[in-house]
């Protein structure tokens, strides 16, 4: 006997009627990816003080150029909905009160990984590639690098590039700033 497995993709309509009716509530760890809902991994300490290192150092110096974005909702698509660690947000003057940035919104995305890399990098990169975003930096703290992937196309991006200590990034959008790799990983233990 064959058994025949479907599976339910969600919308974003869908999975935003789930929370209204308390299926979903704030502090479950999810995201939606292509119709699926995905746990999240559990926030590990280093992987906190990445993003709290890298939120600190962007929010001193972006100023008015860019909405600095922690741990909040992309929109991409109609099913998907990924969460990413820091994102860079053109300015709006609704700060994104009447809805969530979308693609064109995004300066740049930061995704940092603790255990993730592997998700991050295969599903996530490949996600964000199809919906335009034109910038997206991976942390992986378990190789203590920086993987930078640039110019979308298809499913992927023309440019990667891994950068580690001692070495700066300069994201596309905002020229002006140089990260030091060494200041998004944090000193090493």
């Amino acid at each position: 006997m064959d058994v025949r497995v479907e599976r339910r993709l969600f919308t974003l309509e869908e999975y935003h009627r789930m929370a209204e009716a308390g299926i979903l509530s704030e502090d479950d760890r999810v995201e939606l990816i292509e119709g699926e809902i995905v746990e999240m991994s559990p926030i590990g300490s280093r992987h906190a003080g990445c993003v709290n290192r890298i939120s600190h150092w962007f929010s001193q110096r972006v100023g008015g150029r860019a909405i600095l974005s922690v741990q909040d909702p992309i929109r991409l698509g109609r099913r998907s909905e990924p969460q990413p660690d820091v994102a860079l947000l053109r300015p709006r003057e609704d700060f994104y009160a009447s809805e969530h940035p979308g693609p064109e919104d995004v300066l740049l995305i930061v995704e940092v990984a603790e255990h993730s890399a592997g998700y991050d990098r295969g599903v996530k990169v490949p996600l964000y590639a199809r919906y335009g975003v034109v910038e997206v930096w991976v942390v992986d703290l378990g190789r203590g690098v920086v993987e930078v992937y640039r110019g979308p196309e298809g499913e992927g991006y023309r440019e990667v590039r891994v950068v580690g200590r001692g070495e700066v990034i300069t994201p596309l959008q905002l020229p002006d700033l140089h990260v030091p790799v060494d200041q998004i990983l944090g000193e090493t233990s």
